[in-house]
């Protein structure tokens, strides 16, 4: 909906125009009610340009959801208030008899509808009522004035022709707004799904490298707002190479899938859990108030991972291994501590694996092969 506020200039000038037609009409035909609506327009106009200002002062689409309706209610009931105007504009000048008269306001509902369509179809809704409101009271009006009784040859027949030709283009411009709507919809959903397969492993759906290192940062400022530290848990699975050589590729791929999911269902909400490739996987721990906190979860990791695993009628078994850099103790940058981490794998696996190894951030670093 934050399209919506950023319609300033199209707004001022359809409401510009308003109060021109307005005001030529009235020279023409000095008609308090055309003085009076053509006043309120201009009224409405200008609280519309109000409205857009203070939503980009409340925060713009950064607000919350609750509120962000709240605009939009507004933004709403505005745009309505100037159909009805306009219609109520068309409306009072079919009472005139001038074709003058009738031309300017009738161009005026053509140009709206338009407006409306290639500026709002976004919001289905507030498009389709707002067209609505324009049209349907004009062309009651038009039907009134064909059946008024008038001397001029073919005059009903042209208002009735006029009256079925913006029945019509309003009919046409409500399909219009609904194609455009439904590709909107498309466009965003398949941006959505497309900055999802960035961001997520698509075999497991846990967060790639990626969305890693957009949350990492956030993290680790929580973890110092609340004087805390980040624990990057490194995993590695035991015996995984030798399950895909017995089993094929597909039950190892399932296997990964069951332990994404242990791993979702031991780490907390505030923790991430991510899928680096093959068979490894990083966990970042926030809120750890001791080296034990990680510890602690490395070995509730191994022990849910270590449990068997029913796939295609067989029972597999894997282990996990696991290296721990703490954070700021052992840096950080995301890449120094992926590779801390890693270099404690490596020396868990060569101790005889299904461990917990803490990086030592004295130590010379063994491998740099996990860097993201």
């Amino acid at each position: 909906m934050s399209t919506l506020f950023t319609m300033r200039l199209p707004i001022a000038g359809f409401g510009a125009l308003y109060g021109i037609v307005g005001a030529l009409i009235y020279l023409k035909w000095p008609d308090s009610v055309i003085a009076g609506l053509t006043v309120a327009a201009v009224a409405v106009t200008a609280g519309r340009i109000v409205l857009i200002n203070r939503y980009h002062q409340a925060g713009g689409a950064s607000q919350e959801v609750a509120a962000l309706r709240r605009w939009e209610l507004a933004y709403e009931l505005l745009t309505y208030l100037f159909a009805i105007l306009l219609a109520a504009l068309n409306v009072r000048g079919l009472t005139a008899h001038a074709p003058l008269i009738h031309l300017a306001t009738i161009s005026l509902v053509f140009t709206f509808g338009a407006g409306v369509v290639s500026r709002t179809s976004s919001r289905l809704r507030l498009c389709m009522v707002s067209v609505i409101l324009a049209v349907l009271p004009t062309v009651a009006a038009m039907l009134v004035h064909a059946a008024s009784d008038h001397a001029e040859r073919f005059h009903s027949e042209f208002f009735l022709l006029e009256a079925f030709l913006l029945v019509a283009v309003g009919a046409m411009s409500l399909q219009s707004a609904a194609h455009l709507y439904a590709s909107a919809v498309e466009h965003l959903s398949t941006k959505q799904d497309m900055a999802k397969l960035a961001r997520y492993d698509p075999l497991t759906g846990l967060p790639n490298r990626l969305l890693v290192r957009e949350a990492f940062q956030e993290l680790f400022s929580f973890s110092r707002r609340s004087q805390s530290q980040l624990a990057v848990h490194y995993l590695d699975l035991d015996g995984f190479k030798a399950i895909n050589d017995r089993y094929g590729h597909p039950a190892g791929d399932k296997l990964l899938v069951e332990v994404a999911q242990r791993l979702l269902s031991t780490v907390r909400a505030s923790d991430l859990a991510c899928r680096l490739g093959g068979d490894e996987f990083l966990i970042i721990q926030s809120e750890v108030r001791h080296r034990d906190q990680a510890e602690l979860l490395g070995r509730r990791i191994i022990r849910q991972i270590s449990e068997g695993y029913e796939i295609e009628g067989a029972t597999m078994r894997v282990t996990a291994s696991i290296g721990v850099a703490m954070v700021p103790e052992c840096g950080i940058e995301l890449d120094r501590l992926i590779e801390c981490a890693d270099a404690a794998l490596y020396q868990s696996k060569a101790r005889g694996k299904a461990q917990v190894l803490f990086c030592n951030p004295d130590d010379e670093l063994l491998t740099g092969r996990a860097v993201a």
